[in-house]
């Protein structure tokens, strides 16, 4: 299995700029991709913002296991932690991150308030994983193509102020991941959603990653996908990889398969799905 690591310069960059501007904000909102919800946490982040109250923000739940969703919201509650899963696009997003954030500032505001100092919006740094939605929620949010969106991770380069409403200013950064990975499953889980650039890893190996993990939680949809038959799913992931190439009529393209794999998981042809299992209670999902 190859390497896969991700840490271009301008990602150094943001990281510096976040800790230069995090004293400008109130809170930080950071947004994780509910089919990752612990592989696209930043440790960076968490080092930057400790200090900061924080809102996480799960992305792309309209990809995710419906189920697991819950179950990570009930984690999160469990310890603490104010979270929302959204769909970006939904018209009622706006309103439910104001809302949140405003009852997550509740103190803060009220203090300020009794100061008689004037009334002023919220101020949210926007923080995440390469291609985790920020940019479609971020436009959501302003009412206005304010940021470039796209389905390949990077596209957002540098940072800016915008103002979502009279209550909430944002300040947008680009995707960053961190220097390196604590193991390869986290960049595997990364790889598979899109956070990675393709030309970074194998196709093969995070198909085979993606196909093994499948089998384990989600056989259904690749029995029904591909059409396989009930003893394909007891091949060997390699096996099972190719008689998915011929199934698909790619003869003996594995390459070719494997990007239609990972297109297929991406685009919701196989269903919702959720690589990182919500943990109980009194587990860590750090």
């Amino acid at each position: 299995m190859s390497t896969i690591q991700w840490f271009p310069g301008h990602m150094a960059k943001a990281i510096r700029q976040m800790e230069e501007n995090i004293h400008l904000v109130d809170i930080v909102f950071e947004l994780v991709d509910a089919r990752i919800p612990a592989a696209s946490r930043n440790p960076e982040i968490a080092r930057i913002a400790q200090h900061k109250p924080h809102l996480i923000i799960l992305t792309k739940k309209d990809l995710a296991d419906p189920q697991q969703t819950a179950a990570w919201m009930t984690y999160y509650r469990s310890q603490g932690l104010a979270a929302i899963a959204i769909d970006s696009r939904a018209n009622v997003t706006p309103k439910q991150i104001t809302k949140i954030a405003s009852s997550v500032l509740a103190d803060k505001l009220a203090n300020e308030r009794e100061k008689g100092l004037k009334e002023r919006p919220m101020r949210a740094m926007t923080v995440g994983v390469p291609n985790v939605g920020k940019s479609t929620l971020l436009n959501h949010l302003v009412n206005r193509k304010a940021t470039v969106t796209g389905d390949t991770p990077g596209v957002t380069k540098g940072q800016q102020w915008l103002r979502s409403s009279k209550h909430l200013e944002l300040l947008d950064t680009p995707g960053i991941l961190w220097p390196k990975f604590k193991d390869q499953t986290t960049a595997q889980e990364l790889a598979l959603t899109g956070a990675i650039k393709e030309k970074l890893y194998a196709k093969d190996d995070v198909a085979l990653y993606g196909l093994n993990f499948f089998r384990q939680y989600y056989a259904p949809a690749l029995t029904e996908r591909y059409h396989l038959a009930p003893a394909d799913l007891e091949l060997s992931d390699v096996d099972l990889l190719l008689k998915i190439t011929e199934k698909v009529g790619m003869r003996d393209d594995y390459e070719r398969a494997s990007e239609r794999f990972i297109l297929d998981a991406r685009h919701r042809k196989l269903g919702g799905f959720t690589l990182d299992r919500a943990p109980k209670g009194d587990e860590s999902d750090e």
